[in-house]
């Protein structure tokens, strides 16, 4: 028995994880060739036969498994190991929703700069899910339902709160909030989550028809703090401008707790842990 080289143990470990050597290849960047090549020559280095090769993918031999089981601690360990020896980094790439980024953490972020001067933040602006394994994302804001990714770390920032919001100058504009029937006539913003083609119809009136049409919520409110209709915001997003008295709040919809913005990121930081813990608790305090 020879000792293993360090690359078939890498291979086998994703072979292992996927019980397929295309999948494994691909993670790998290797052709699918190779990832086989290299499992062969393991199980001659080791003399055992660790998968069965099947026709739908593999299967574990009851010495693979066992085997991938220590295997894939040793890896860990080495992985951990390998990370304390390299310099702790400064800079922390958050994903958030392009509304939430320009309504919401742009104007405060100045405040974060201030306390954390070192920190280089970098935004990524986009409503697709995080792949935190394949992008070069720390953290992620998510806007609806609590993700169900066990392997991350979830904060609720705040419910959903939905309102309608119109300029406080606009001749349409109710001197107090009403209701939904109230507001249907009017003149109506959609945005991309498009709030008022559900809940109009939840309340027995027609599908609206839209004056303005927008794919992002912040335009949607730059267009009805202009007096060019009403839209539907999360109050999160909102605020900013009714704060500012750009927007009045004309509606509000029963809470729902399930649905609100969430802040997810891997259980384990690593290289840039805490400026990415400060940059966390900062928006978990905001948020409050």
């Amino acid at each position: 028995m020879r000792t293993p080289k360090l690359q078939h143990l890498r291979m086998f470990d994703a072979a292992a994880r996927h019980l397929n050597f295309r999948l494994a290849a691909e993670e790998a960047n290797l052709t699918q060739g190779a990832v086989a090549q290299a499992i062969r020559a393991l199980e001659a280095d080791l003399d055992v036969l660790l998968f069965h090769r099947n026709a739908r993918g593999l299967s574990f031999t009851e010495v693979g498994q066992r085997y991938h089981s220590d295997v894939s601690r040793g890896l860990a360990i080495i992985e951990e190991a390998t990370k304390k020896l390299q310099p702790e980094s400064n800079v922390v790439t958050i994903s958030v929703p392009p509304s939430f980024a320009s309504k919401w953490l742009v104007p405060r972020l100045p405040k974060f700069m201030e306390i954390n001067p070192e920190t280089e933040v970098r935004i990524v602006a986009s409503e697709h899910i995080t792949d935190f394994q394949t992008q070069d994302v720390d953290a992620a804001v998510r806007q609806g339902g609590r993700p169900a990714n066990q392997d991350l770390a979830i904060h609720r920032l705040a419910g959903l709160d939905l309102k309608a919001y119109c300029s406080p100058n606009a001749e349409f504009c109710p001197v107090e909030r009403c209701s939904l029937r109230d507001l249907a006539d009017l003149p109506l913003i959609q945005d991309g989550h498009r709030f008022w083609e559900k809940l109009l119809p939840e309340q027995g009136l027609p599908r609206p028809k839209a004056s303005l049409q927008f794919n992002q919520t912040s335009l949607a409110l730059d267009a009805a703090a202009n007096g060019q209709g009403i839209a539907i915001a999360p109050h999160l997003i909102a605020f900013g401008d009714v704060n500012t008295g750009r927007l009045r709040e004309v509606w509000l919809e029963e809470a729902e707790p399930e649905l609100g913005f969430w802040l997810v990121h891997p259980v384990k930081q690593t290289a840039n842990r805490i400026a990415c813990k400060a940059l966390i608790d900062w928006i978990a305090d905001e948020c409050r």
